[in-house]
């Protein structure tokens, strides 16, 4: 996972990138990635923020399965006093050095970190965000973030608990929670990642992560809703490849209610340009081809496959296959 600078200024911890393409579904592997229709369901954006191609039509969209609610969001602890998050901050008596290494201990709860794993691997960005917490205790929030990176694509259960240990330890820190909210996403835990993502937004402001919280929205079975994200002012304040991302899950979202007209005219923008290249035209080439196919037009479809696959230089979609399976060739 990384870091990146959105539009609004506000550090985005992402696991991988944007979305995969319209809306999230389940593979195997439980991994969730979008797709307008029928675009990657093996695994990553905000879908995928990472993995698979855009193009595998199998999964279908799952529920959420566990939830993940902050166990140490409330109440008081034993001294009497109000309840520390995760042990964020605060002031420790002096002579009570014994509690603090304690609390900063590894919890019965929270998965192993390697020794080889160091603190500062995790981006330098995200790492001054934590800042506001006791040393100990965010090298160890640092630690669990880089492990969630490290293992989101090929484990994103084992990543999701990663995950969810920093953000027992650091629940007011939104950079936290939007790295858990992200985990949750690639894990297909849509419930949890929705939730956290919202603190994180609640907390840093800003119109970023739309896409994904639109995907999530599929994923429960909440096509509408996702359709509303895309309606909303903060839709209004993106641009560039965020504003694409989100674009694509609507259009999915139209798709999974039959809506394919309504799909195909959602995708009708000025970056539809053949001439472009690259992983984020890719991705939209190869939703517009989907819901143009889905909505029986099938020559323009083909035409715009043949234009996603010029424009996938690293073969991260199917777009060949669905040539080959549009012109009989494939059989």
């Amino acid at each position: 996972m990384t870091v990146s600078e959105n539009g609004d200024e506000r550090r985005s911890f992402r696991g991988g990138g944007a979305p995969r393409s319209g809306g999230p579904r389940r593979d195997n592997d439980g991994r969730g990635s979008h797709s307008a229709g029928g675009g990657d369901r093996r695994g990553g954006s905000a879908g995928d923020h990472r993995g698979g191609s855009a193009g595998d039509r199998r999964g279908g969209s799952a529920g959420d399965r566990r939830g993940g609610s902050d166990r140490h969001g409330g109440g008081n602890d034993r001294r009497g006093g109000p309840a520390r998050r995760g042990g964020e901050g605060g002031f420790v008596p002096r002579g009570r050095d014994g509690d603090r290494n304690q609390r900063q201990a590894q919890r019965p709860d929270e998965p192993d970190l390697p020794d080889n794993v160091e603190p500062t691997e995790l981006d330098p960005a995200v790492r001054r965000d934590l800042l506001s917490l006791e040393k100990d205790n965010a090298n160890t929030v640092a630690r669990h973030l880089v492990m969630a990176g490290k293992l989101v694509d090929e484990d994103p259960e084992l990543a999701l608990l990663h995950a969810r240990a920093a953000r027992q330890r650091a629940g007011r820190v939104a950079v936290v929670r939007e790295a858990a909210g992200i985990t949750a996403y690639h894990a297909g835990e849509w419930a949890e990642a929705l939730s956290e993502l919202r603190a994180a937004r609640r907390m840093a402001g800003g119109p970023g992560l739309l896409a994904v919280m639109a995907d999530c929205e599929r994923g429960l079975g909440r096509p509408e809703r996702a359709i509303e994200l895309g309606r909303s002012d903060e839709a209004a304040q993106l641009s560039g490849d965020e504003a694409s991302e989100l674009r694509i899950v609507v259009a999915g979202a139209r798709m999974d209610l039959g809506q394919f007209d309504q799909a195909v005219v959602t995708l009708q923008t000025p970056d539809l340009d053949a001439k472009r290249t690259g992983e984020s035209a890719a991705r939209l080439f190869y939703a517009y081809a989907d819901a143009l196919v889905a909505a029986g037009r099938i020559e323009d479809g083909l035409k715009w496959f043949l234009n996603t696959a010029a424009a996938d230089l690293e073969g991260d979609t199917d777009a060949e296959e669905r040539v080959a399976e549009l012109t009989g060739e494939g059989l």
